[in-house]
């Protein structure tokens, strides 16, 4: 059995395999994923484990989520995708949703970072204070 260093290893440079232009090739990667589910070696299920995990890690940060109260008008939701693509990079596939809770605002999620001007946000924060 490897190593966990060396599995980390091993799913890694099989990631940087996929990557074509900075962006994941999915064509590539479902290849080596299949290619190590059907190697029967042992230790290929943690490798796999790993290199997926680095494709959901690769994925989430070229997706952003958008919600606000209320439906955006088209000239916003242009805005909000251009200024993401200008500040993570062209790519991006943004989503927008209603999120009724929010009551006003927006929250935009891009991987882990999270920017939250929505006024639940608000007032959680502010109920966090006292």
């Amino acid at each position: 059995m490897k190593s966990s260093r060396k599995i980390r290893q091993t799913a890694r440079r099989l990631f940087r395999l996929c990557v074509v232009d900075g962006r994941v090739d999915e064509a590539r990667a479902r290849r080596v994923a299949q290619r190590i589910a059907s190697s029967g070696r042992g230790g290929a299920f943690p490798i796999l484990w790993d290199f997926l995990r680095l494709l959901r890690i690769d994925q989430s940060r070229h997706t952003a989520l958008v919600e606000s109260a209320e439906r955006l008008p088209d000239d916003i939701r242009d805005d909000v995708t251009a200024r993401l693509a200008a500040s993570y990079g062209t790519g991006l596939k943004t989503t927008f949703v209603v999120n009724a809770a929010l009551v006003g605002g927006m929250s935009i999620k891009v991987g882990s970072d999270v920017y939250d001007g929505s006024v639940r946000g608000r007032l959680a924060a502010l109920e966090a204070r006292l």
